[in-house]
């Protein structure tokens, strides 16, 4: 088998105009690290290729015409930028693991997000897509609320400043948003409950969940509003003095805990994910957990002191690194084919390796 490994790549930080403490712009990409640690995993069935998602890539896929594209691009530019791979491995008629264009675009877009879970039945909080500082004024949600960009992830516009107590720190945080991302605010109840993250593995009814994480934000600075965001994930959580922030599993009751996992679910499917997502979660002031956003293009960096929650799960459900990465492949194929992986040992041997 011949593997495409569709990536990008954080620029180097010597060259950045911001501090990495200041910028968020690349905070989605990956480092050399991760790319090249998915594809020691990816080598276990062939040959890879790198190919990284950028103006050429379309030239790139035609040329190379892989058996699977192994999908971990985010893209950069548009609303629509984490869609972009899949599009074009559609239109070139290459197979690729994950989710399919549509439930990308609509999970990246948190407040599309929000409809269909909210058509669907599954909790999630009272919100309003902000487009203008003047709607700011008429926002009618109860304080407090939160405040985040309606299309970002890996804690981008997600600052621990965004929770907004009164109408004049709303207009505030939201006018900043507005200013530096240009796109749409998406302003939300604020959920007092504790915070979870819930990665899930496969397709259909043989979707589940793997260990559940927990979110212990009594690790934070003190006085940090209890809030995992960019400072959380990029400035106060570092290699050298790591945030002891997760807890997996996570110790809640039993029913809680099952609560959380039917509702990670729940969200999963009301979007058409495909193979693989970790969903967040948090419990309001009820005790009912409400999803917050979903990620089906997850977070998997491979160092264990990264804080990198998608692999702890893993982790704590068996699966080493290589063992995650190799089990997406295996899932998307089966889904793909309907049959196993086929891993050539060479000098004429093969072996089916079932999802």
């Amino acid at each position: 088998m011949r593997i495409g490994l569709a990536y990008n790549q954080k620029p180097d930080p010597a060259s950045a105009e911001e501090p990495p403490s200041t910028s968020d712009a690349f905070a989605e990409w990956d480092d050399p690290s991760t790319i090249a640690a998915v594809e020691q995993a990816l080598g276990l069935f062939g040959s890879v290729i790198r190919l990284e998602a950028d103006q050429l890539l379309p030239q790139k896929l035609a040329l190379a015409r892989p058996d699977l594209v192994f999908n971990m691009a985010e893209g950069l530019h548009g609303q629509n930028r984490e869609a972009l791979v899949p599009a074009i491995c559609e239109y070139l008629g290459i197979p690729y693991t994950g989710s399919d264009p549509l439930t990308l675009g609509l999970s990246l877009h948190k407040g599309r997000t929000k409809e269909i879970l909210a058509f669907r039945g599954v909790p999630t909080a009272p919100f309003a897509c902000v487009e203008t500082a003047t709607d700011l004024e008429r926002m009618a949600l109860p304080f407090p609320v939160f405040v985040k960009p309606v299309a970002e992830g890996s804690g981008k516009g997600v600052f621990a400043s965004n929770l907004c107590q009164a109408p004049a720190q709303l207009r505030e945080r939201g006018r900043y948003l507005l200013d530096r991302y240009t796109e749409p605010v998406l302003v939300e109840t604020y959920l007092p409950g504790p915070e979870f993250t819930v990665a899930i593995l496969g397709n259909g009814a043989a979707a589940y969940c793997l260990p559940v994480i927990g979110l212990d934000f009594s690790t934070l600075p003190a006085g940090a509003a209890p809030v995992y965001g960019y400072e959380a994930k990029w400035v106060w959580d570092r290699p050298e003095a790591p945030l002891a922030i997760f807890q997996c599993p996570a110790r809640v009751p039993a029913d809680l805990y099952g609560e959380i996992e039917r509702t990670a679910l729940d969200a999963y499917h009301a979007l058409g994910c495909r193979d693989w997502c970790r969903v967040d979660i948090r419990v309001d002031r009820f005790g009912v957990p409400n999803i917050i956003e979903l990620n089906p293009l997850p977070g998997i960096i491979p160092d264990p002191a990264m804080n990198s929650c998608f692999p702890k799960a893993a982790r704590a459900a068996g699966f080493s690194y290589d063992e995650l990465i190799q089990e997406v492949v295996r899932i998307a194929w089966r889904r793909l084919t309907g049959q196993d992986v086929v891993i050539d040992l060479g000098a004429g041997q093969a072996a089916a390796v079932s999802a």
